[in-house]
């Protein structure tokens, strides 16, 4: 049995601005640097075999001061743009209330809340899913299967796209599904990589 720990990046300076961030490579706040504090020493005695995270530096910072705090900051890490946040085309930058003041609000909650209705120019979490998913199935999900414990740092809907695989979700059921900042969700996964058991951070 390995275990799948998916950590979402700590505070961004657009988490904190209220902005759209998408694919812009901000990094994270003094804020975000605490929460990944607190991640890492609640991880402190697991031993990680690898550790993956997107090509955003948000992630790699993220993932950085918690592989510092567990200390393995040597763990081999591998860094792919699948594991991307969603990207959200026009709005990358936008004040999320200005945003709902020029469209409207009901406009701006089909984007953000919608399975498969993108943003203009921009991908929905039906898109990052069919990006996010083949990566997670052919590198992330078969190491934890093969008895490996393995450490996944990215962001909101990528984590959304794999928790609704592993957790058998419908796309009404993980628009309800909130991944909160540096709070590790635990996956024990058997060698055919079905997930045995599951706990969040708060139950530890």
């Amino acid at each position: 049995m390995g275990r799948l720990v998916l950590v979402r990046h700590g505070q961004s300076q657009w988490n904190q601005e209220n902005r759209f961030t998408g694919w812009v490579d901000v990094p994270i706040t003094a804020k975000g640097e605490e929460e990944a504090h607190r991640a890492g020493r609640e991880l402190k005695g697991t031993k990680f075999d690898l550790a993956f995270t997107s090509a955003l530096q948000r992630a790699r910072q993220t993932l950085k001061i918690i592989l510092d705090e567990i200390g393995q900051p040597g763990l081999a890490v591998r860094a792919d743009e699948a594991l991307n946040e969603r990207h959200y085309g026009d709005l990358q930058g936008l004040d999320k209330a200005e945003t709902a003041r020029k469209f409207g609000e009901k406009q701006v909650h089909i984007w953000r809340r919608s399975f498969d209705v993108k943003p203009p120019n921009g991908e929905s979490l039906k898109d990052t899913a069919d990006r996010t998913l083949p990566y997670f199935k052919k590198f992330i999900l078969p190491a934890a299967a093969a008895g490996q414990n393995v450490l996944v740092s990215a962001h909101g809907n990528s984590l959304r796209a794999i928790v609704m695989d592993l957790d058998k979700l419908s796309p009404e059921q993980i628009m309800l599904v909130n991944i909160e900042t540096c709070r590790p969700l635990y996956y024990d996964i058997g060698p055919q990589g079905e997930v045995l058991g599951k706990a969040a951070s708060s139950a530890r």
